[in-house]
């Protein structure tokens, strides 16, 4: 069966798998796993959350059968799913009630610092530095990956918005050779599990969120499929995909930090959660945010192609500032224009 069949197949079964099953979950998580509102919602009424476990387990299950549960592949994606599982359930623990953040940071930390362990020593992104340097550059890049998702996961559709562009380049740029067939497989259906919840969670008539047992494992997998990338030597690719991701929420961090406010605490401060402050629909939040998405797929691609260094620092730049005039106009009132 050819590559490209078994990634369409595997984008298929998620989708239908993780639709299902977010069905059946639906009673269970209304009656034990409300999300309340509070200083970070955006949302007004409680409503159930925790469809994250059939985003997770439909892109898990799916994942093990595409590349085969008994080959070699398998058994080195083992610690990868292992990861996932546990900080899934730690995120769906703090979900029901909240885990203190230092237990629930190292507890992460466990997990990311698991799977940068055991990458292959022959395998280093920039060969200039020294091994344990790279590896524990790798390791805060995991755990800030993890929780960025969970920190841009606030609105309706938002990490859908995200996800289904950065998988979808992620199985193109794998048909195309620039990414082995395990991550690419396992970006299929995490894209395909993505879309499967994405009817559950429509902007203004959602039904269920994700909650912290889905998003936290998804910036795991993510993440861990973008390391793949870079380890490929494709370095800008990498960057260029989650950079507006990666811009609202670092520029935000850092935002609260020089301001000395209590960062570690749930807000509204994110650009995206400002733009629905300043007049802008949910709808056109994450329909602005997909096509940055998109856009920097494009450049990613265009990054690969080209194999260049002097073109993915010009690349790098477009996407800079593409990204910054978005959460520029993200941060003025609708209409209002410099």
């Amino acid at each position: 069966m050819g590559t490209s069949l078994v990634a369409l197949l595997a984008f298929m079964s998620a989708t239908v798998g993780c639709a299902a099953l977010t069905w059946a979950l639906m009673p269970l998580l209304a009656r034990y796993a409300l999300a309340r509102p509070n200083a970070r919602s955006s949302h007004k009424i409680p409503t159930p959350q925790g469809a994250g476990i059939a985003v997770v387990a439909a892109t898990l299950v799916v994942t093990a059968f595409a590349v085969g549960p008994t080959t070699p592949v398998f058994l080195g994606l083992i610690p990868l799913f292992v990861a996932a599982i546990v900080i899934g359930i730690v995120g769906a623990v703090d979900d029901i009630r909240p885990i203190p953040v230092l237990p629930r940071f190292a507890l992460q930390a466990l997990c990311v610092g698991a799977i940068v362990l055991t990458l292959p020593s022959d395998q280093q992104i920039i060969h200039a530095l020294p091994l344990w340097l790279e590896r524990a550059a790798l390791l805060i890049g995991g755990l800030w990956f993890v929780n960025l998702v969970n920190f841009m996961d606030g609105l309706d559709w938002m990490t859908v918005a995200e996800g289904l562009p950065v998988t979808a380049a992620l199985v193109v740029l794998g048909l195309l050779g620039a990414l082995t067939q395990s991550p690419m497989l396992l970006a299929a259906a995490l894209g395909g599990a993505l879309l499967g919840f994405a009817p559950f969670n429509r902007p203004g008539a959602a039904k269920v969120f994700l909650g912290d047992v889905g998003s936290l494992p998804i910036g795991l997998l993510l993440g861990w499929c973008l390391l793949q990338l870079a380890l490929q030597g494709h370095v800008a690719a990498a960057l260029l995909l989650p950079l507006y991701y990666l811009a609202d929420s670092t520029l935000t961090l850092l935002r609260r930090v020089l301001r000395r406010e209590p960062f570690w605490l749930a807000h509204r401060s994110h650009f995206y959660q400002r733009a629905t402050d300043n007049g802008f629909s949910v709808r056109e939040v994450v329909g602005l945010v997909c096509l940055a998405n998109l856009a920097l797929a494009a450049l990613a691609g265009i990054s690969i192609a080209l194999n260049s260094g002097a073109a993915d620092g010009m690349l790098i730049g477009v996407g800079s500032a593409m990204v910054g005039a978005l959460l520029m106009r993200f941060a003025r009132c609708k209409g209002v224009t410099l």
